[in-house]
């Protein structure tokens, strides 16, 4: 029996700056890894490097100001509502102050008990004991102070509503209906990730005059900045007291060029991804990590898909249960082998989950990675395409 299933490395590489060819880079840690460990470099391997390092090779940054001159082109001298941000320093704060700087009063309204990726100021028991509404009850800020008192978010320990206020230098409203904000304005940012095409349908029906979403700003250079066609500020990140990094653009054009590369010095055809947020969700806060727009912007062809894998557990515990020892495994063996091509609605594949391949390789490189100290951007990902049969 093979005995080494899937292994997920974190591969260190050199601080990356802006210009620095990240196809080489990357090629280079990746060989002298397999090298310096003792280990093979296969046919199916998954290179992944973060999004980070590559929008930060890209150059492609903006800061507040230039933020602030997109939203001010977009809205003119207008009050703008903006609609359910996430509640990250990180993710959102300068953001926040960019839009602020953009026009001439800003209302921000939060939806309760926390945003769309799980942070909460307060927990749904509190709504019930409360008496609360969530469908219907609206808030000022003081009032939800009022009422519900410390409202801290559990692992950061700020209070959102404050913050907020105080970066946005604006007004802050709590509601869980988007067109709650058309009653002080009709000029809206929805600033939602996943749910914002269903938020500004939602705004329109409800008699919104503009709508834009976040993926609108910095769709395009402003005064030189970075940007990105497809996803805008969505996906950005605080990298200095006056500006972001955004998500990185051509990553598409990346991976092909990575794994090109990775052939002509190993003779093997790895495949590479481009990786940020890992798509699961955190069981004590609730928080779902998902905070970027996609797990993975960018990937090579042999990524695409699902994977169609049978549950050993249930085989085993019901066509091989007179089974035990080598007939055991030789006969999962032959099941594996000869599984049908699409296991959909299948029993033998009941509580396979079976997510994009790229969402469950983004979520393993991430976890491997981390997000602090490490200083592993790469993550080499070997076996995962080798089942029990081989």
């Amino acid at each position: 029996m093979d005995y080494q299933g899937t292994i997920s490395r974190g591969v260190r590489a050199p601080i990356i700056k802006k210009g620095d060819d990240l196809v080489k880079i990357t090629a280079d840690c990746v060989v002298n890894a397999s090298k310096e460990g003792g280990f093979p470099l296969n046919d199916k391997d998954v290179v992944a490097v973060t999004e980070a390092v590559l929008a930060r090779s890209q150059g492609n940054y903006a800061t507040i100001d230039q933020i602030a001159e997109d939203v001010k082109e977009k809205f003119g001298d207008e009050t703008v509502g903006l609609v359910f941000p996430i509640l990250s320093r990180n993710r959102f704060s300068k953001i926040l102050q960019g839009i602020s700087r953009g026009v001439k009063k800003l209302i921000v309204q939060l939806s309760y008990p926390g945003d769309e990726v799980g942070n909460k100021f307060i927990s749904e028991e509190q709504i019930m004991e409360k008496g609360i509404n969530p469908y219907t009850d609206v808030f000022t800020g003081k009032e939800f102070h009022e009422v519900f008192g410390d409202v801290r978010h559990t692992f950061t320990g700020v209070d959102y509503i404050e913050f907020y206020e105080k970066t946005g230098n604006c007004e802050v409203i709590l509601a869980n209906n988007p067109c709650e904000i058309l009653k002080h304005t009709k000029f809206v940012i929805n600033a939602d990730i996943h749910t914002r095409k269903m938020t500004k349908r939602r705004l329109f029906n409800g008699g919104a005059e503009k709508v834009v979403s976040l993926d609108e700003i910095l769709n395009k250079s402003v005064n030189g900045s970075g940007y990105n066609a497809e996803y805008g500020v969505l996906g950005s990140n605080l990298a200095t007291n006056d500006s972001v990094k955004l998500f990185p653009r051509d990553a598409k054009k990346f991976v092909e060029d990575l794994q090109k590369e990775l052939f002509n010095r190993t003779g093997k055809t790895i495949e590479c991804m481009v990786y940020g947020d890992g798509a699961f969700k955190d069981p004590v806060g609730g928080i779902w990590e998902l905070a970027d727009p996609v797990a993975s912007p960018a990937f090579t062809d042999g990524l695409k898909g699902k994977p169609n894998e049978i549950k050993l557990k249930y085989l085993a515990d019901n066509d091989l249960a007179s089974l035990s020892g080598e007939d055991a495994v030789n006969a999962m063996k032959e099941m594996i082998k000869n599984k049908e091509a699409d296991l959909v609605n299948n029993d033998k594949s009941l509580g396979t989950t079976p997510r994009q391949l790229t969402d469950l390789l983004a979520s393993l490189a991430d976890l491997t990675s981390g997000s602090g100290d490490k200083g592993t951007p790469i993550i080499l990902i070997q076996n995962y395409f080798k089942n029990f049969a081989m």
